[in-house]
């Protein structure tokens, strides 16, 4: 009875209000759709992570990223992602007008909810429509509002509702047990971290563009804004002093700076080439300019050493470094890495990751971590990193792979 009279007085108090009338603004994608619920804005990151991975494994998937959106936006350290399979918006309110048209719209065909913050309307509903949940990277933090504290009842109801549910910690299984589910109802995990994907690139142009480097050391300079192209340049040229064959590859984070790029390295007397023009680096070339994006794959693995730009500059927030590390470049960065702080983080304390602050600091940087013993101690300690939360990560690919599987055999 008390479980009814908590779920009763929620869903009384969650009708109060207006009726929202807003319509979803995006067409739903054809196909299979699994709802990411994001309940920890600040591990966001790892999140979007976890979509690419899903989305990489199976075949016409697409992803739903939902936020809370009782979040204040600075707490949004990551930006959405631009692989039009994940899309992102703020989560339905409770209103259960809300939570219907949500679900009537999205039709999701498995949901994961990470962290806590549970919502019952919403949670409760997707389980009526037969949407297969489950709860993973939970921690006490995701159970501690008032509501949780109160309604105990209603919390241990919405637990029951979910066909796994992984904890990230012995603390956080715990809290889940006090809240009702039994100690083997709840697995303990490590932690959902952000991963980074490996990205890819032509095995043609690999095989040709190592040919061609016969050996040179070369640094990555990656996504750099305007403002910083002369400081790396200048760095260059400083780490050029005591490595006379080493090879800047220099990408600006917009494809039409990659002219005033090479007009710049040319000014300061640089011999330059254009990679997209089809040019390949021989021995008197010293920078080599690219403003292709998807080429990050192939010059990550290319070059020992890469500077992650956007990050020397106030405003744009860095670029994300997991992607190097996955790769096996050691990273140079700039203090600006506002989006991406967590990852970076990690990759410092790890050893896998330096920052600089201007010319000289990264020129000496380069000097010193062209040598290949330093650079593949990086490396490997940024591969380390990344290998962290592979564990988790494969459980719940697994484990959507097997649910999606079993409603596609059923008649």
């Amino acid at each position: 009875m008390a479980r009814s009279l908590g779920l009763a007085a929620y869903r009384a108090l969650t009708r109060r209000g207006e009726v929202p009338k807003d319509a979803p603004v995006q067409p739903r994608p054809k196909g299979e759709l699994v709802w990411l619920h994001a309940g920890e804005v600040g591990n966001l990151l790892a999140v979007q992570d976890l979509a690419a991975r899903l989305i990489s494994t199976r075949t016409d998937l697409s992803v739903l990223i939902t936020l809370p959106d009782d979040e204040a936006s600075p707490t949004r350290s990551a930006p959405p992602r631009t692989d039009s399979a994940i899309l992102q918006i703020n989560a339905p309110s409770e209103h259960p007008a809300a939570v219907s048209a949500f679900l009537d719209h999205w039709s999701p065909d498995a949901a994961i909810w990470v962290w806590g913050g549970l919502r019952p309307n919403l949670i409760l509903e997707a389980t009526d429509r037969a949407c297969p949940m489950f709860l993973i990277d939970a921690d006490v933090g995701g159970f501690d509002k008032r509501r949780d504290r109160w309604l105990p009842d209603l919390t241990r109801q919405l637990l029951t509702r979910f066909k796994a549910v992984f904890a990230r910690s012995a603390a956080g299984q715990r809290r889940l047990v006090q809240l009702g589910l039994l100690s083997d109802e709840v697995e303990q995990t490590s932690p959902l971290l952000a991963g980074g994907q490996a990205l890819g690139c032509s095995d043609t142009d690999l095989t040709e563009l190592s040919a061609a480097m016969g050996g040179r050391p070369a640094w990555f300079a990656a996504q750099l804004l305007p403002k910083e192209i002369p400081i790396i340049l200048s760095a260059h040229k400083r780490a050029s002093r005591l490595s006379h064959r080493l090879l800047l590859i220099l990408q600006p984070s917009a494809p039409g700076q990659a002219q005033t790029a090479v007009d710049q390295a040319t000014e300061q007397n640089l011999n330059v080439i254009r990679w997209e023009e089809g040019q390949f680096p021989d021995e008197t070339t010293q920078v080599m300019v690219t403003d292709d994006v998807a080429n990050q794959g192939l010059f990550f693995r290319v070059a020992p050493v890469s500077f992650l730009g956007s990050t020397l500059i106030q405003g744009e927030g860095g670029c994300d470094p997991l992607d190097a590390a996955a790769l096996g470049s050691a990273i140079l960065y700039g203090p600006r890495v506002r989006h991406f702080m967590a990852s970076y983080s990690r990759l410092a304390a790890a050893g896998a990751a330096r920052i600089v602050n201007d010319a000289d600091a990264l020129g000496a940087a380069v000097s010193t971590l062209i040598a290949p013993d330093h650079a593949a101690t990086m490396a490997h300690a940024g591969w380390d990193v990344i290998s962290q939360g592979a564990a988790l990560t494969d459980k719940v690919v697994d484990l959507v792979q097997d649910t999606l599987d079993l409603e596609l055999s059923r008649p």
